[in-house]
């Protein structure tokens, strides 16, 4: 897994803290231009760090994967390692949280009333 440094890590870290998204917005986020971004985003798509997703096949609607994750948790030993690759796909690639169920705790809190720009300080 050969990944360029910092786009693509620039890219993972905007998938991860605002969502799904696209090329347009990922390139407002990371300050780098469309372009590389859509250069970008097919290789990290191969590489399984981010899916293509959306109800058309050419949405260009991108997210961050669980491997994605994994990545981005150990993106400081990138230049340590031999095989980033393979220290991304070990053990530890299962205990990342998958998008799903990041979006399933944010809709059981919905469901439950708990809003996080709320709080009663009258305790």
């Amino acid at each position: 897994m050969r990944l360029r440094r910092p786009t693509d890590f620039l890219i993972l870290e905007a998938l991860q803290a605002h969502g799904r998204n696209v090329a347009t917005n990922l390139a407002e986020h990371t300050g780098k231009s469309r372009k590389n971004i859509n250069s970008r985003l097919p290789v990290l798509a191969d590489y399984a760090l981010v899916d293509k997703i959306g109800p058309a096949n050419r949405s260009g609607l991108y997210e961050l994967t669980k491997k994605g994750k994994v990545a981005l948790m150990y993106q400081d030993k990138y230049d340590e390692v031999e095989d980033f690759g393979e220290l991304v796909e070990g053990p530890h690639a299962a205990d990342a949280p998958s998008a799903a169920d990041a979006d399933a705790g944010a809709e059981a809190a919905m469901v439950r009333g708990e809003n996080e720009d709320e709080f009663d300080d009258d305790e």
